[in-house]
């Protein structure tokens, strides 16, 4: 699924600044809106997690980075190291279809 589709399935949670209002709560839209937020990293890149959650901040209304560094991480589309204290996007994005 590209991103314009992703971005059509969260019409109703993306506002007019293209920030994230809310986390859905069905589970299909909550990976989209994760992936959605995964396109704001850089690939091979390395990230702080301060820095990790001043790029979410940045791209959603509501603060809570930590559920969104979270699911980035548990949804395959980033790595941390064991003291999660360095984030990386993947090189290759997760299959969505299997995440529903």
């Amino acid at each position: 699924m590209d991103l314009e589709e992703v971005k059509g399935n969260l019409k109703n949670f993306i506002n007019s600044e293209g920030k994230l209002t809310a986390i859905p709560a069905k589970h299909k839209l909550q990976v989209m809106a994760i992936r959605f937020l995964a396109e704001k990293f850089v690939k091979g890149k390395d990230y702080t997690e301060k820095e990790v959650g001043e790029i979410i901040n940045a791209n959603t209304v509501f603060e809570d980075p930590a559920s969104i560094r979270r699911g980035l991480v548990d949804y395959k589309f980033m790595t941390r190291d064991d003291y999660c204290k360095n984030y990386r996007l993947l090189d290759k994005e997760p299959d969505m279809d299997k995440m529903y």
